[in-house]
């Protein structure tokens, strides 16, 4: 299951307690003090990793504790530091505090840290505590508490290329053929209520990851259809794909909806490379020749391929690479 969002607590450990102690030594009636500083409480970090793609276990565990430090003890023993916490979750997810809303940390890179909820200091022993003239100190410091907080997940998927497209336009099958990931696939709307990724193998030893995004409708910027939930993986491709249905009775006006709900979501997703495909070239329809003319005006280039019977699916893949090394230049 494909989860996108989640709400946790976590609670850093506390700092373990220094204590009173003296020397207790035979011959040695009135020893010095040696009593120990508490641990330091273990830190949460979140951490990403590459192999997870979802915030689903955070549906079935929702607080997180870090160990305390442990408390200092006699003959001036540190007591040890509590071991921190690693989350891990998909790279992309986004961490941000529940009361304001701030951006706590965006864990983009694999194997990438924040530290969300540092630990308590340990208390100092009354060993620290002696001067000339209080050679026995009979007091020692508590541990400090650790941090705690309520915090957000939110996941924006890392993808190469994005297909966009209205719904049934072809973007499941699509994906299907041109990787190994197996999107749920039907002749209607909404099939694909999740984003998915794939692999697309280019040649011998090149690769770029592309993402199926669920269909757009006019008004997804405003929560229609399936909306906010998904226009937000958008913003982390390189490159959009802009999947049409040939069969469409205005093909022009289905690029136009797609452009319009990009730009009133964020208008620097137009900015990014990008292509129309034209799909399900199979089917014997009759295009209109004008809509590719307007679309062509805006200086978008256009590719027709059909999915079923892999017309043009090479080209379109050269014309993807192309436009990823683009922005990596």
């Amino acid at each position: 299951m494909f989860i996108d969002h989640a709400k946790i607590f976590v609670q850093a450990g506390n700092g373990g307690n220094g204590i009173v102690s003296f020397r207790r030594e035979k011959y040695v009636p009135k020893g010095g003090p040696n009593g120990g500083d508490g641990g330091k409480g273990g830190d949460v970090i979140i951490q990403t990793d590459r192999n997870l793609h979802t915030l689903l276990d955070f549906r079935y565990r929702t607080r997180f504790n870090a160990e305390p430090g442990k408390h200092g003890q006699g003959a001036n023993k540190t007591g040890r530091s509590g071991q921190d916490l690693i989350i891990r979750v998909p790279k992309g997810t986004i961490i941000k505090a529940e009361q304001t809303d701030e951006i706590l940390a965006d864990l983009i890179d694999d194997d990438q840290q924040a530290i969300i909820a540092r630990g308590g200091k340990g208390g100092r022993g009354n060993a620290r505590f002696a001067t000339p003239t209080n050679q026995t100190p009979r007091n020692a410091e508590p541990g400090e508490d650790g941090e705690s907080r309520t915090i957000l997940l939110e996941l924006k998927l890392i993808a190469d290329v994005g297909l966009v497209g209205l719904p049934n336009a072809g973007k499941s099958t699509l994906l299907s053929r041109l990787t190994a990931a197996r999107p749920k696939i039907a002749d209607y709307p909404f099939t694909t209520l999740a984003p998915n990724l794939g692999i697309v193998r280019y040649k011998e030893h090149l690769s770029f990851v592309m993402a199926d995004i669920p269909g757009l409708i006019e008004g997804a910027h405003q929560g229609k259809g399936l909306g906010l939930d998904f226009l937000r993986h958008i913003e982390r491709t390189k490159v959009l794909a802009f999947l049409i249905d040939s069969s469409s009775n205005n093909i022009y006006q289905d690029y136009e909806i797609l452009r319009s709900e990009l730009k009133s979501y964020n208008p620097e997703l137009l900015k990014r490379p990008s292509l129309v495909v034209i799909t399900k070239k199979d089917l014997s329809v009759t295009e209109n020749v004008e809509d590719l003319k307007k679309i062509k005006h805006l200086g978008t280039p256009i590719l027709k391929i059909s999915a079923l019977t892999g017309q043009g699916l090479d080209e379109l893949k050269n014309r993807l690479w192309e436009l990823i090394e683009h922005v990596h230049r």
